[in-house]
């Protein structure tokens, strides 16, 4: 699975290559080693661009940065095309001649430029340069990797507990409508605890009371399915109806942004190596889990229940425990998810959670854990989910379309099943 990860990832970088002149902050930094390269400190400059906050930026920057390399002759003229001219052809009457204009790739393709050189002899011989274009690959771009991060960051995490579900033979379809009720619960509460102006410990006790709610809906799916015999993929698709139902009748409908801008902390916030706060979370939980199955009776007992239920039982393990416990984790692992989206959006919202059931299983199963139970790593379900991630962002990036990311998705999950069943067919009984 990892390798097939570093195959996706080598593709869509080389996929999304594309020519790139870089703007704002990058786009000065660049522009000025240029300048630095081959244009004397003595020569004159005037850096051109337009008022909105890139362009301003790139101005200010670019303007900084001459100045602190020697480069004292520096002026700026910002505006549109008529401005531009006028504060030029003021500039021109004064001083030296201008020697270079430094403006951004918007504004190259400027008239102006070549309609003073036309009619003005002071422009003659000034020089237009912008900041180089290279390639580079949009996947591999911070900004494009951050948003991997923080798209699978939920998934991941619910994937925890419908890992440890999946692991002893059973499906929870109810993931997706629990990430909704808890997200509204914790904006319901906090809206009720002050709102916009909730302290830090009714965020956090709002947040604890959803989680726990779900993760009593959680166990009582377990309920459902160890004391009355029910079918978990019938039990949890019940649930799954009635935590959206709840969900609607408390929020009445309607999305709940009466939150503080702290809120977002947990969803936004950045405190460890410039790494979003729910993906240390999720960090943090999987090498829990991690130490829970390799290191822990419990552990043992799940893939044994998985394996073989009934030879697990005879063997003294308390097998309805153990499938109360994974589906009370697989509840409390949504509400969590629950909780990092209402953060992330700074709101809650009854539509919160749609086909997320898809995605989570979908990591799970491309990640390697058997749908017939009893097989399957903690940490694998994290490169399953990484998977799922990097193919959706890859789509979007290449401009597919969102139906035909279904049919990949669909595929996917199909094709991760069928290597399952084949090579359960060749281990031998």
């Amino acid at each position: 699975m990892l390798g097939v990860l570093l195959i996706l990832c080598l593709y869509y970088t080389v996929a999304t290559y594309h020519t790139e002149q870089p703007t704002g902050r990058e786009g000065a930094i660049s522009l000025a080693g240029s300048i630095r390269t081959d244009i004397a400190k003595d020569a004159r400059i005037v850096i051109v661009a337009q008022t909105d906050a890139a362009e301003t930026e790139f101005a200010e920057t670019l303007h900084a940065d001459l100045l602190a390399h020697g480069y004292q002759n520096v002026a700026m003229a910002q505006g549109d095309p008529p401005a531009v001219r006028k504060e030029l052809e003021a500039l021109a009457v004064t001083g030296s001649p201008i020697g270079l204009i430094a403006t951004t790739p918007t504004c190259q393709g400027w008239t102006v430029f070549d309609a003073l050189k036309a009619h003005n002899p002071a422009f003659s011989r000034t020089a237009v340069r912008v900041p180089q274009s290279g390639r580079r690959s949009t996947f591999l771009s911070p900004s494009n990797l951050r948003n991997v991060a923080d798209q699978i960051a939920v998934i991941a995490i619910i994937a925890v507990g419908m890992t440890l579900v999946i692991l002893t033979g059973g499906i929870d379809l109810s993931v997706g409508s629990l990430v909704a009720l808890s997200a509204i619960l914790t904006a319901w509460l906090i809206q009720h605890g002050g709102g916009v102006q909730a302290t830090f410990s009714t965020m956090c006790l709002a947040s604890l009371i959803a989680i726990l709610a779900c993760g009593a809906m959680g166990l009582f799916s377990g309920l459902m399915v160890t004391g009355f015999r029910i079918p978990s993929f019938i039990a949890t698709l019940a649930i799954m109806q009635v935590a959206s139902g709840l969900a609607f009748i408390v929020a009445q409908g309607q999305s709940i942004n009466a939150l503080p801008t702290s809120f977002t902390w947990l969803g936004r916030g950045e405190n460890l190596a410039s790494l979003p706060n729910a993906v240390v979370l999720m960090v943090l939980l999987y090498a829990l889990a991690h130490l829970v199955m390799t290191r822990t009776r419990i552990g043992r007992y799940i893939y044994a229940v998985g394996g073989n239920s009934e030879a697990a039982r005879l063997s003294g393990v308390q097998t309805r425990r153990i499938l109360l416990f994974v589906y009370l984790i697989s509840g409390i692992a949504a509400g969590i998810g629950g909780v990092i989206t209402a953060s992330q959006l700074q709101a809650g919202a009854p539509t919160y959670g749609q086909m997320y059931e898809l995605y989570v299983i979908a990591a799970v199963v491309v990640g390697g854990t058997s749908l017939a139970g009893g097989e399957g790593r903690i940490f694998n379900t994290l490169i399953g989910a990484f998977i799922i991630a990097v193919i959706r962002n890859g789509m979007n990036l290449t401009n597919t379309e969102p139906y035909k990311q279904k049919v990949v998705l669909g595929l996917v999950i199909l094709g991760a099943v069928l290597l399952d069943r084949l090579k359960r067919r060749r281990t031998p009984n």
